[in-house]
C-alpha cells in the first residue's frame, strides 16, 4: 500500500518539470491527485484529475478548492510547485511589470494555496504543505532579482506557517532545488546552464523524478516529525 493511498493532494505547476513528476510520483503511490495548470494536460494518469487554474487569482483558487472538495473531500496534502524565473534582470534594471509578475507567480501563489486550503486542514486536523521554493531561496547570487526575493519569501512563509500550525495537526516543509533538467531550464541559455553544473560538486543537472521524491517524502507520514524545514536537492551545491 503506498504512503499516499486515498489522500486527496493538490499540485500546482503541475503539467511539466518537477510539477508533472511529482503528480506520476503521489499518483504511483496511492493518492487522489488534483493536478492544477492553466497549460492542458500532458498525459492521462489514473487517479489524477486535471483542473485549468490561475494560481495567482483568489477566485479560481475558491472555485478550485470548492471543486475538490466536492468531488473527493477535503485535501490533505498540498504542493505549491508553480513558479518561473520570469526576468534574469538585476535590481537597477528590472521594470516594475516583470517585477510583480515574478513575485505574483512565485510568492503571491503559494501565500493563495496555502491561506485556501489550510482551513479545510486545520478542521480536519491534519495536513501536509510542501512548498517548492529554490537554492536561490536561501544562498545570494547575481541577476534574477524578483526570482531571488521571491524564493527567499517563500522559505520564511513557509517557517512561518510551520510554526504557528504545528500544535494544530499541520506539517509545513520547503524544498529548494539546485539546477533541475526542466523545460524551463532547458529553454535559459545554454552557457548559463553548463556554468551551474560546473559548479555543483555532482558534477550533472538534477532531474524532476528526484525532486519529486523529496517532495514525497516531506508530505508523507515518513516525516510526520518534520516540519519548518528547508530540504535542499541541489547536488551539493550550496556546501562549497
Amino acid at each position: 500500500m503506498g504512503r499516499f493511498q486515498k489522500k486527496v493532494c493538490i499540485v500546482t505547476g503541475a503539467a511539466q518539470g518537477i510539477g508533472l513528476a511529482t503528480v506520476r510520483r503521489l499518483a504511483a503511490e496511492g493518492a487522489r491527485v488534483f493536478a492544477l495548470d492553466i497549460a492542458d494536460a500532458p498525459e492521462h494518469i489514473p487517479s489524477v484529475e486535471w483542473m485549468c487554474c490561475d494560481v495567482t487569482s483568489v477566485d479560481q483558487w475558491e472555485s478550485t478548492i470548492n471543486s475538490v472538495e466536492s468531488l473527493a473531500g477535503p485535501p490533505k496534502v498540498l504542493i505549491n510547485n508553480a513558479g518561473g524565473v520570469g526576468s534574469y534582470d538585476e535590481l537597477a534594471s528590472i521594470s516594475l511589470d516583470d517585477w510583480d509578475r515574478v513575485i505574483e507567480l512565485n510568492q503571491r501563489s503559494v501565500f493563495l494555496g496555502m491561506r485556501t486550503t489550510l482551513p479545510s486542514m486545520l478542521e480536519g486536523g491534519e495536513g501536509s504543505i510542501v512548498n517548492v521554493s529554490s537554492m536561490w531561496g536561501i544562498i545570494g547570487t547575481s541577476g534574477v532579482a524578483a526570482y531571488q526575493a521571491s524564493k527567499g519569501a517563500v522559505t520564511m512563509m513557509t517557517k512561518n506557517a510551520a510554526a504557528t500550525y504545528a500544535n494544530r495537526g499541520i506539517r509545513v516543509n520547503s524544498v529548494h532545488p539546485g539546477f533541475i533538467w526542466t523545460p524551463m531550464t532547458e529553454a535559459q541559455d545554454a552557457d548559463i546552464s553548463q556554468g551551474l553544473i560546473d559548479k555543483t560538486p555532482m558534477a550533472r543537472a538534477g532531474l524532476g523524478n528526484e525532486v519529486a521524491a523529496g517532495i514525497a517524502f516531506l508530505a508523507s507520514e515518513d516525516a510526520s516529525f518534520i516540519t519548518g524545514v528547508q530540504l535542499l536537492i541541489d547536488g551539493g551545491f550550496t556546501t562549497i
